[in-house]
């Protein structure tokens, strides 16, 4: 199928793939004097004298907006608030299709850090949670920061968090299928980044403690000290215990993990075939993975894993995502933690039977059952534990 051709006729043909919904019928003059004026003066006194009150008498309990300024498109980079509006319309339809959540874009005409967090504090009263997407490191970190401290309601960059989580659920299923303790676990992850960071953090809350990062120079260590920016060096804090400095290759050798949130091809056959017996490689660079599954399953990996729905162990953000704000959302939970996010990858993880865990299925599909309820389930409960 040519999904290119059809989606540029789904969008044509559709103008866009949300439109807004009615709850309620205005179908005479009591209709309309109940749902609009005079009688909506009501719930506004209410929510006046008592703010929690919209949570149950507005969209704003079940309301996410999705906010990009559309400099970190996957796969597009750098094209703007405007261009990524399709995106961040899909981002909403998954929501709501996959956890029930209403969702709505919110495409920034602006790529100043200031500016998005001003604009974010501004229309927060409407959401119950806010969902950054695809703004380009390091200024995402600060973005998600700055909002995190300022607002009183869930802020979660899915590039970020939504994949460590995903991650965490497929690593947690791959060694449990090699009988290995997550604390014996020696890993290396290309790309520095926004997803590579939230990686590294989501694997020490596991209990993976020896990991290696790489950016496109190579491992991150002490040897780099003159040249790395304040994100990198926080990424050195928790990685590399022992110094190693070298290239990919050196970073690659005699270990049991590979999570490439990088570019295409630079994880060779031979990388792969130095790494330790029953290797596990999650390569997640879209659309062209770190290496492709059949070269990586010569070179001698036992589990292997991408971003594509073509190939076994999709490593996708839609299993979390709607989950993780169905559950914030029903807790009204004024922050998304770690402690939820660990909670949502064991959620995950265990949607897997054990009569089904396999080389091949490591994760759920995307369309299982119960997926989103389960995660939700989890991450209220994590919520509630931390009170």
């Amino acid at each position: 199928m040519d999904y290119y051709k059809a989606s540029m006729e789904m969008h044509r043909k559709h103008k866009g793939k949300l439109e807004v919904g009615v709850k309620v019928s205005v179908a005479n003059k009591d209709d309309l004097s109940t749902a609009y004026t005079p009688g909506v003066a009501q719930p506004c006194v209410e929510i006046a004298e008592h703010p929690e009150e919209a949570y149950n008498l507005t969209i704003k309990a079940n309301t996410v907006a999705v906010v990009s300024d559309g400099s970190a498109v996957l796969g597009l980079g750098n094209i703007g608030g405007l261009a990524s509006l399709p995106v961040m319309e899909g981002k909403a339809v998954l929501f709501k299709e996959f956890g029930g959540v209403d969702a709505f874009p919110i495409c920034l005409d602006t790529q100043d850090t200031d500016e998005i967090v001003e604009t974010v504090k501004r229309i927060a009263p409407t959401f119950g949670g806010i969902n950054l997407e695809d703004i380009s490191a390091p200024r995402c970190f600060e973005v998600e920061r700055r909002l995190k401290e300022e607002l009183d309601i869930p802020v979660f960059h899915d590039d970020q968090h939504g994949t460590a989580v995903v991650v965490s659920a497929a690593v947690i299923n791959a060694f449990k299928i090699l009988d290995k303790p997550l604390c014996q676990i020696s890993a290396v992850i290309n790309g520095a980044g926004a997803a590579g960071t939230a990686v590294l953090k989501m694997l020490r809350n596991l209990g993976v403690y020896d990991v290696v990062v790489c950016d496109s120079k190579g491992i991150i260590s002490k040897d780099r000290l003159a040249e790395l920016g304040e994100d990198k060096l926080e990424i050195l804090e928790l990685s590399n215990k022992d110094n190693l400095s070298g290239s990919l290759a050196e970073a690659v050798r005699g270990r049991n993990l590979f999570i490439g949130v990088s570019v295409p091809r630079v994880l060779t056959p031979e990388m792969v075939s130095d790494m330790a017996e029953d290797a596990v490689v999650f390569a997640m660079s879209n659309p062209e993975p770190e290496i492709m599954p059949d070269l990586a399953h010569e070179s001698g990996a036992r589990i292997i894993g991408t971003g594509r729905s073509d190939f076994p162990n999709q490593i996708n953000n839609v299993l979390v995502f709607p989950g993780i704000f169905k559950g914030a959302l029903a807790a009204r939970a004024t922050d998304i933690t770690e402690e939820m996010k660990v909670a949502a990858a064991y959620a995950l993880a265990g949607l897997v039977p054990d009569s089904e865990l396999s080389e091949n299925c490591v994760l759920p599909l995307a369309f299982k059952a119960g997926v989103a309820d389960a995660i939700a389930e989890a991450v209220a409960k994590a919520w509630a534990e931390s009170k």
